[in-house]
């Protein structure tokens, strides 16, 4: 028996560092990096890192890298050369577009071409699996577990990184509890924990459901905004209340509450790219320049959900074929889907139409 971490542990703890800022060791076949978030980096660590090596490196997304028309040798991502005048502003001003339009002119970079790109893709997965702007400092460093120890730095290897963040971690039942609402009196809360100390999700579960056919279900990317505060900016919280509504005429359901926020980017990434939209961008466009995805959630979740809850077949409550065709993928069959076209208003017709045209849900 050890007391040692699991890949699962020292990936948390790696992205607790970096959420402050603290640099983490990341290690590969063929070489070994130092990278800190962008997001977070102070001008002494920045320093710091500059003086163990000729050159450091930011790491973008190639979404990103768009945005910044600087050019893309990597796939998905861009390396771009620091200057060596850079200061830590520099780098968060190409790493975030919030002050883009006010000073669009940031470059020239230069994009780095040739070597291996295999670690900093990786170091990319974490930052935004910490829900960070997908943007890092990275610096090549020979021996990693003595670099480490000297610095007090959290060590990860490669293939352990890339092997954890392409799975879905399993979900463990916590509790369930009575929680009488207002659509249903006959209402039962349950938690659910992730192995990798990621976010909890919740099931709702409406009446008693049989598990021997399809059950009425919704998943519902967790919206603060839209649920909480009444936000007019997206249909999310009509969504909600909606399906619960539905549910609890029927007399069974479940709505899976899944902590997703804005897409998968989180809440404070989600204001950033609603300021984007408020400087005319769409939320499509606004997610790209931020360095995300159109759409960066992760909906095994939710088959995984209900294969814990006993179910195999769900008539769907959505209006997005992703969701359809990631629980066909994942082993819920879906026999139906059930439209919930609610929410629009004057505030909202817009970011409707963007996730019809550019998303494709059926609106």
């Amino acid at each position: 028996m050890t007391l040692g971490l699991s890949a699962d542990e020292r990936i948390a703890r790696a992205r607790a560092d970096l959420r402050m800022g603290v640099p983490v060791v990341l290690r590969g076949e063929n070489g070994a990096v130092v990278f800190v978030s962008a997001e977070t980096l102070t001008p002494e660590r920045l320093s710091a890192l500059a003086g163990f090596g000729p050159e450091l490196t930011l790491t973008i997304t190639a979404r990103r890298a768009e945005t910044l028309n600087a050019f893309v040798y990597d796939g998905d991502i861009a390396r771009l050369k620091v200057p060596s005048h850079a200061c830590a502003n520099w780098i968060k001003s190409v790493s975030d577009p919030a002050d883009d339009l006010n000073n669009p002119m940031k470059g020239p970079f230069t994009a780095i071409r040739g070597g291996d790109p295999k670690l900093h893709r990786s170091a990319i997965g974490v930052v935004k699996s910490a829900r960070l702007l997908p943007a890092i400092v990275v610096q090549d460093i020979a021996e990693p577990a003595v670099f480490a120890a000297e610095h007090g730095l959290t060590v990860l290897d490669a293939g352990m990184v890339d092997t954890a963040l392409a799975l879905s971690s399993p979900m463990n039942a916590v509790v369930n509890a009575r929680v009488p609402i207002t659509a249903a009196e006959k209402t039962r809360l349950h938690v659910f924990r992730p192995d990798d100390g990621g976010e909890e999700h919740y099931a709702i579960e409406i009446g008693n459901p049989s598990r021997d056919e399809p059950v009425l279900a919704r998943l519902h990317s967790a919206c603060f905004t839209g649920d909480v505060m009444g936000s007019l900016k997206c249909d999310c919280g009509p969504q909600l209340n909606a399906a619960l509504a539905q549910m609890g005429e029927e007399g069974a359901g479940v709505l899976l509450y899944l902590n997703q926020e804005g897409r998968g980017i989180g809440l404070t990434n989600k204001m950033r790219a609603y300021s984007l939209q408020d400087q005319g961008f769409d939320t499509v466009e606004a997610n790209h320049r931020l360095g995300f995805e159109d759409d960066e959630r992760d909906f095994r979740i939710g088959a995984s959900l209900l294969r814990k809850l006993g179910f195999s077949a769900t008539r769907l409550m959505t209006n997005n074929p992703n969701k359809i065709k990631m629980m066909e993928q994942n082993g819920i069959n879906v026999t139906e889907r059930v439209p919930l076209k609610v929410g629009e208003n004057a505030h909202n017709t817009n970011y409707l139409a963007t996730k019809a045209a550019k998303s494709g849900h059926l609106l």
